[in-house]
């Protein structure tokens, strides 16, 4: 059931980024949402509480920094994906949150992702628009 619940919060930025960027999307998001919470659930059961589970937490926040870094990319002075990336980082938070039932951190992660995609980038585009205008 959590993995479910985590993979359900992941999908509004999947969908946002799937429509707004390239790259990562309704693929990767999900199943970073997935992975984390069943690494975190694996390692809860297995260690327990304690620096074993912490460790498993530490390996999951790395690597997923690592995919998201793969997400940014620099093209002559011009550096997009990093949103995508912070999404990437923020949607593992999400899973590991539900693996620990905090699902109130959670759905505020989601939620403030979703609504930092949705409404902030066109803002963005405006102020670049601007700026390429003479």
């Amino acid at each position: 059931m959590q993995m479910g619940i985590a993979l359900l919060l992941a999908m509004p930025m999947a969908v946002n980024r799937e429509h707004s960027a390239p790259g990562a999307g309704l693929r990767t998001f999900p199943l970073v949402a997935l992975a984390s919470c069943a690494y975190m659930l694996v390692g809860i059961q297995v260690y327990g509480s304690g620096e074993a589970e912490a460790r498993v937490m530490y390996g999951i926040i790395t690597g997923i920094g690592f995919i998201g870094g793969g997400a940014i990319l620099k093209n002559n002075n011009h550096t997009v994906g990093t949103a995508t990336a912070a999404s990437i980082w923020n949607t593992g938070a999400i899973g590991v949150s539900v693996a620990y039932n905090r699902y109130e951190i959670a759905l505020v992660l989601a939620l403030t992702n979703f609504l930092i995609l949705q409404f902030a980038t066109p803002l963005k585009k405006q102020k670049d628009d601007d700026q390429l205008s003479p």
